[in-house]
């Protein structure tokens, strides 16, 4: 083959490699006007190159993000190296729609990009090519991935039967919170409830009837607290709840307000009323504390004193005869 047809077929297939390669390939000069729109731009956009040629690419693109575009060009403009960037910093920079079977729940395609700098016969950096890969399957596979991780993550520290933190999470929280206050000066009550004579409700209803009574509890107690209170299923029919910078008057007018509403209130099961009351234990935390079990036992110990004079009452720790 003479070495002129030769040239002229790497010409050819140079140009139809160009325009049929599966990524965006557009050439702007120093005002951002578009000189090379490629094939893979022209099926995405819609739009031929004869017309973006000499247009600006914002005004093509309106959803662009100028200020960021030109930020980034600019650096290759004027640094003379290539710029990376990726779709978690940047979704996209031409927002076209997303046709991928696969992955067709996106309404956008995801871009990775590379910005060149293109010279000059004098050595400047005259023009700027732009690469677009369509990133869109690895974008959703790793969204997809990291919304299930975050599903399993929020599964690891619910209670499922009442949607509550379970005793691990909340166990760790109180934790935290204890050492806080060991660096802090602050306030924070632990309460601490349980379901007075919860056997019986369990006899006379049947376990769904004890689950239903559990369900309610934390019903009430999520409707009442605090977003900053930490609330969890402590084992059994015992909750406990950590009522952050709170000294001791606003646990007992909390654990009031709580023992009340569920006393009078009335829980309709399979054409049943169950009625129940609470006993509860509060305990301040205390600098003499040296770990967060001891909050705990303090707590517990309040709890049960009102379990065993009367139930249906809060008891403050520092208030029973002869406590340490």
């Amino acid at each position: 083959m003479p070495a002129a047809d030769f040239e002229m077929n790497e010409i050819h297939w140079m140009m139809d490699m160009f325009n049929t390669i599966d990524v965006g390939l557009v050439v702007l000069d120093r005002e951002y006007r578009v000189c090379v729109w490629n094939g893979f731009m022209e099926n995405h956009s819609g739009l031929l190159p004869s017309a973006v040629k000499d247009k600006n690419v914002c005004d093509i693109y309106p959803s662009i993000d100028e200020k960021w575009f030109r930020s980034k060009a600019e650096s290759v403009f004027v640094l003379k190296n290539r710029s990376f960037t990726i779709w978690e910093q940047q979704p996209y920079i031409f927002r076209f729609k997303n046709y991928r079977p696969i992955t067709g729940k996106a309404d956008h395609m995801y871009q990775n990009s590379t910005f060149i700098p293109l010279t000059n016969v004098r050595g400047e950096v005259s023009h700027i090519c732009i690469i677009i890969y369509d990133v869109t399957d690895e974008a959703i596979n790793k969204k997809e991935l990291e919304e299930a991780n975050h599903k399993l993550e929020s599964l690891s520290r619910i209670d499922r039967l009442t949607g509550l933190y379970n005793r691990g999470f909340w166990e760790e929280s109180l934790k935290k919170e204890a050492k806080r206050l060991q660096r802090n000066e602050g306030q924070s009550c632990l309460l601490m409830l349980d379901v007075d004579h919860f056997k019986r409700i369990n006899d006379e209803f049947g376990h769904s009837g004890g689950d239903a009574a559990l369900r309610h509890i934390a019903d009430v107690l999520k409707k009442t607290l605090r977003e900053s209170d930490l609330i969890g299923r402590f084992g059994g029919e015992e909750f406990a709840v950590t009522l952050v910078d709170t000294d001791v008057e606003g646990g007992k007018v909390f654990a009031e307000r709580v023992r009340k509403i569920l006393a009078e209130s009335t829980i309709i099961f399979d054409n049943n009323q169950i009625k129940l009351t609470i006993s509860l234990g509060l305990a301040p935390y205390k600098k003499s504390y040296l770990q967060h079990e001891q909050w705990i036992a303090d707590a517990d110990k309040a709890l049960y004193y009102s379990k065993e004079n009367g139930r249906n009452r809060v008891t403050v720790y520092d208030a029973i005869p002869h406590a340490e």
